[in-house]
């Protein structure tokens, strides 16, 4: 998936095939939200903004782990997935349902990761807005925007493979990674709020 050309890949997500699809989806939104933020931070260097150098250099180096990190979750996503319906080709049976219970605990764990990575992308977004440089200012937003879509579409890629999961643990657990998705939405819309205001200020 790295090394696919935009259309190709979006060809492949429109074609009948089981995957790449939501989950894979939700990754590179937040891949795409970490790389507008390093782009944020990039253009925010320079003599002026000398007293904030160390802040925007941990965060384009942040930034640039998390992009990387979310392109990898797309492909494991789609990994995942394609696991889930390999165990559902299986005959009928005791070993076929442990191995669909296992494949959808395995099909959660991408888009729970996902959902971290986007959440952290929000707090960078609230990290870097104060000081910002206000030329790129709309892609605070734009970030904000974008892990907000990863956050929502990962959290209905988990809720997807909770019926499944047949142990109580792993289910009470992903319950409780996706449970701050709430939170982390407002606070992308708070950002997308704030900087509405800077441009019509």
């Amino acid at each position: 998936m790295r090394d696919s050309k935009i259309v190709d890949f979006l060809a492949e997500l429109a074609d009948r095939v089981p995957a790449p699809g939501g989950g894979a989806t939700a990754a590179l939104h937040a891949a795409q939200a970490a790389a507008l933020l390093g782009m944020v931070a990039r253009y925010t260097t320079g003599e002026r903004y000398t007293r904030h150098a160390e802040t925007v250099v941990a965060v384009i180096a942040e930034t640039d782990n998390l992009r990387a990190r979310a392109l990898k979750l797309a492909e494991e996503d789609a990994a995942a997935f394609l696991a889930v319906t390999d165990a559902y080709r299986l005959p009928k049976g005791e070993e076929r349902s442990a191995a669909i219970a296992r494949a959808l605990a395995g099909a959660a764990e991408p888009p729970a990761r996902v959902i971290e990575a986007a959440t952290r992308v929000i707090e960078l977004c609230e990290l870097l807005l104060p000081f910002g440089n206000r030329n790129v200012v709309t892609d605070v937003a734009a970030a904000a925007e974008a892990a907000r879509a990863a956050l929502t579409t990962a959290r209905v890629n988990v809720e997807v493979n909770l019926g499944g999961i047949k142990d109580e643990r792993v289910r009470e657990a992903l319950n409780i990674r996706i449970s701050g998705v709430d939170a982390a939405v407002a606070r992308a819309d708070w950002v997308t709020a704030e900087v509405r205001e800077v441009i019509h200020s």
